[in-house]
């Protein structure tokens, strides 16, 4: 057998199905788009679903993809065995009601023994029971011995998703790995468990409609979807027993090595460590290209899972400091033939993945801090358990898995309660799955769109005409598809072409009027939906209107350029960003519409107000300078070269239309524009603040909305000179002198406050009691803050020197209770958190804290008496136990 390498597999398998007509796609990010079904796209034909059921129009009816996968189902397995992995290539051809099982059965075939060249006495294939046909053309037409053929069952060859939709039975291609591999079991042949026979394609023929009642028609368009693992593949015909051993992921395990100061294949547990990095560091850098960020939930959630784990790992394996921006490195240099964006975001990649190790680092520490304070207060209370809640808090808060939690427990001689810990999971599971909404096929929800004709598909031609003359094509409401639309009824109007401009890109859609001989509609909104059409929202302001009438169709010409002003500032304003900020910097998201524009990117840190003055002046440099903005259409390797910034995650063709401001921007954008910068007018800054982990948003506004914002500062500006009795160049001096009048009267306030709270804690000093040697007071203080409370505690605690003091207080319609105790009688047994827990319940509040010190808060004051005496009893109890 040859050996290839695996970038090698990948083209020579492209390649070959290209030679049968197949479009040759790029992968599609790993986020999935309108698809609530999945976090991650898993499989080689997630992103083509809309393909498969007709929802969608297919660029072509034949194609071919390498699709990056993540799969999270066996992580925990990921590094304890040398086949599971997180992040894997899935090799696919596709047929979309063209070609069916002879076609793809025979150039699988071809595929496996003319270009892969291997040897056909190793090779088997496996069909379901009860399809005869394909086991018919393994056999008459491909020439496989009957004995080389295996039937299955339909867990094993039928592959469904779901209660209902598209499925199929499939057929597998098995290779013999040798007696080596296999368990020397009597009878040992494929289908059995052991590793001498793997599966390592399977052809799946979806041929039927499967029915929520469980019953199955035959499809009109039948399709074909294969998959085949490129790692796996890899394995094979490199002849490694395992992933890590193939020529790109054993670059990265070995780097691992090198790191660490080990050699893999010693040590078992070692070993382990260098798999989840291999494994989790190839992950976290193609989900962080695709524009994923590390949360606390969603998809967010598991990329920082993986990469804490990896951290963890490094950790056993005694590395010291920041290590994964190194191994980026290696998986980018293995990768970056086939997924350039992996070289296009490199710095960002370094830097995204350098700072959330970084926080994990420290998190870590705080993590272990916490624990420890858990194992203080459970021996504090006899208690031997670690309970449920607290161990998935330091899973999902602090990253730390359940083993390493259990771990630290035993040590200690404590327990996790794992059973709870498990319940607390499955509620997260069950949020994240109910926030993402339904499971159907397609992973999203059926509306009107989808029974409109697949085949229908919008051009939009608004670029340069915003008035064209066209046929009514399709009109409905939400319910159902029209003839008639009458005065006051609100619809969605489809046609071939059109020249509103529909939502996508973060711009708004157009508005505007549709008019035909019977009536006229006010469009309020565009939207893309299925299949490629554009739906535009309108209402009927006039007469009717019916299916096929010709009509006028009439963009808001006022509305379209105050959002080009916006979206064309955007662009500049990226480039400033870049510039000023660091290069590093990625748009995370936008959205302009005709009052102002929002930009999100991926930024470690809120910007400083000199940077901030500083890109604000770069634009409005950029928009008197006049710069000509050309729009050209070219292939996506020509804007490669031209330097233009492409949108994270967004999927691109071979042809990309690219916006150009005289080389000073240069970006990938399907929008609206203007012709030269300075139509924008002006460009003003009004907000910049964090909108998630790692990402920053600014808002600013242009053109008329600029005016606006200045008109509104201005009148603002004479109401408080108004207010302050100064002229406008006064107005700082005079804000100014009252604001240091201001502070210096609170001062004096709070001297005075302090004199009267030292005053009354010498007064409460006369209700100390004593119980088991220890000085005891409860006390009543009303109209006291929280503040104020605890600083008249610690004077009191301070006074009595061998005591505890508890403190309750009516203030602004609530209750805020406090307890502090000296050391000496927390020896003797006084615990504050549990006084102050049972006092606050008292008075319908909550609180807790340390034996030393606690606080809380109550909403009935008219039960503090009750909460003196409950506070008192509380002290008993500990003190005479």
């Amino acid at each position: 057998m040859k050996n290839y390498s695996l970038n090698e597999l990948r083209e020579m398998y492209l390649k070959f199905f290209e030679s049968k007509n197949h479009l040759r796609a790029k992968s599609f990010p790993l986020v999935p788009q309108n698809d609530n079904s999945l976090l991650l796209i898993n499989a080689g034909m997630a992103p083509l679903k809309p393909y498969f059921t007709g929802q969608d129009e297919p660029p072509r009816r034949r194609m071919t993809t390498c699709q990056k996968c993540i799969r999270t189902g066996d992580i925990e397995n990921v590094g304890k065995t040398a086949r599971h992995g997180t992040f894997f290539e899935m090799l696919g051809n596709f047929s979309f009601g063209d070609y069916f099982k002879e076609d793809a059965i025979k150039w699988a075939w071809e595929f496996v023994t003319e270009h892969l060249e291997l040897p056909v006495e190793r090779l088997f294939v496996t069909v379901y029971q009860d399809d005869e046909e394909a086991a018919e053309i393994w056999h008459k037409q491909v020439g496989l011995p009957k004995e080389k053929i295996f039937y299955m069952g339909k867990e094993d060859n039928f592959w469904e998703a779901g209660i209902d939709g598209p499925c199929g039975p499939c057929s597998e291609i098995y290779f013999d790995r040798g007696e080596e591999f296999g368990c020397g079991e009597p009878g040992c042949t494929v289908g059995c468990d052991c590793d001498r026979y793997m599966e390592f394609w399977n052809l799946v023929f979806t041929q039927f409609e499967r029915h929520e009642d469980g019953t199955y028609t035959p499809l009109d368009q039948k399709n074909i979807d294969t998959g085949m693992g490129l790692e796996r593949l890899a394995a094979m015909m490199q002849g490694v027993g395992s992933i890590f051993d193939v020529d790109t992921i054993k670059a990265i395990r070995d780097h691992v090595c090198q790191i660490a100061g080990v050699e893999y294949g010693k040590e078992h547990k070692k070993d382990v460590s260098i798999r989840v990095i291999t494994d989790h560091i190839r992950s976290v850098t193609f989900m962080a290209a695709d524009g994923v960020l590390p949360s606390n939930e969603g998809r967010g959630y598991v990329m920082r899972r993986l990469l804490r784990r990896a951290v963890r790992h490094g950790k056993l394996l005694g590395i010291e400091g920041l290590f994964l921006q190194d191994l980026v490195k290696t998986v980018v240099e293995n990768s970056k033939h086939e997924y350039t964006e992996l070289e296009d975001k490199y710095e960002y990649l370094v830097k995204l993945l350098t700072v959330e190790e970084k926080n994990f680092n420290e998190t870590i520490d705080r993590g272990l801090n916490i624990l420890k304070k858990h194992m203080e207060e459970m021996k504090a209370n006899g208690e031997t358990v670690l309970n449920g809640k607290a161990c998935f808090t330091l899973s999902d808060t602090y990253g730390f898995p359940i083993d390493l939690t259990r771990e630290i427990l035993e040590e200690q001689g404590f327990s996790a309660d794992e059973e709870g810990y498990t319940k607390e999971m499955e509620i997260q599971r069950e949020t994240a799955r109910t926030a993402r909404g339904g499971s159907k096929y397609m992973g999203a929800d059926e509306t009107i769109f989808n029974q409109m004709d697949a085949a229908m598909h919008t051009t939009f031609v608004g670029y340069d005409q915003l008035e064209i003359e066209t046929t009514l094509e399709i009109i409905a409401n939400d319910d159902a598809l029209l003839d008639v639309a009458s005065s006051g009824d609100e619809i969605y109007v489809v046609v071939s072409e059109t020249p509103f401009y529909a939502e996508m890109g973060g711009q708004a859609g157009d508005k505007g009027m549709i008019e035909t001989a019977t009536g006229k509609l006010e469009v309020s909104d565009t939207t893309k939906v299925v299949g490629g059409k554009y739906a535009h929202h309108a209402k009927v302001v006039e007469g009717s209107v019916e299916k096929g009438q010709k009509a006028t169709f009439k963009v808001d010409s006022s509305i379209r350029m105050d959002v080009a002003r916006n979206h064309s500032a955007t662009h500049l304003l990226q480039k400033a960003l870049r510039d000023v900020v660091g290069t590093h910097i990625e748009q995370a998201g936008s959205n302009v519409n005709k009052d102002r524009l929002r930009f999100d990117f991926t930024h470690f840190e809120s910007l400083t107000h000199e940077q901030i003055a500083q890109v604000e002046a770069l634009v409005n440099e950029k928009i008197l300078e006049g710069l000509v903005i050309e729009t050209k259409e070219m292939p996506i390797d020509e804007a490669r070269k031209l330097g233009a910034t492409a949108l994270f995650g967004e999927k691109y063709g071979n042809t990309v239309r690219v916006v150009d401001m005289s080389g000073y921007s240069i970006e990938l954008c399907g929008g609206t524009h203007l012709q030269n910068t300075a139509a924008i007018g002006t460009f003003k800054i009004i907000s910049e603040a964090g909108v998630a982990a790692g990402v920053r948003r600014i808002e600013a506004v242009t053109g008329r909305g600029a005016i606006h914002y200045y008109q509104s500062m201005e009148e603002n500006l004479n109401e408080i000179t108004a207010l302050v009795k100064a002229k406008k160049a006064d107005v700082v001096k005079r804000v100014e002198a009252m604001a240091s009048e201001l502070k210096e009267t609170h001062k004096e306030n709070e001297k005075l406050k302090a004199e009267i709270a030292q005053s009354k804690a010498g007064a409460l000093t006369e209700q100390v009691e004593e119980i088991a040697g220890i000085k005891v007071l409860v006390s009543q203080v009303d109209g006291l803050g929280m503040n104020d409370l605890k600083n008249m505690g610690d004077s009191l605690k301070d006074q009595l020197q061998n005591g505890v003091v508890v403190l309750l207080s009516h203030a602004e319609g609530k209750v805020n209770l406090v307890a502090m105790a000296t050391n000496s009688a927390v020896e003797k047994g006084a615990h504050c958190g549990q006084i102050i827990s049972q006092t606050a319940a008292a008075v319908g509040g909550k609180g807790g804290g340390r034996p030393n010190m606690a606080q809380a808060g109550g909403k009935d004051a008219n039960n503090i008496t009750e909460a003196i005496s409950v506070a008192k009893d509380a002290i008993i109890k500990q003190l005479q136990a």
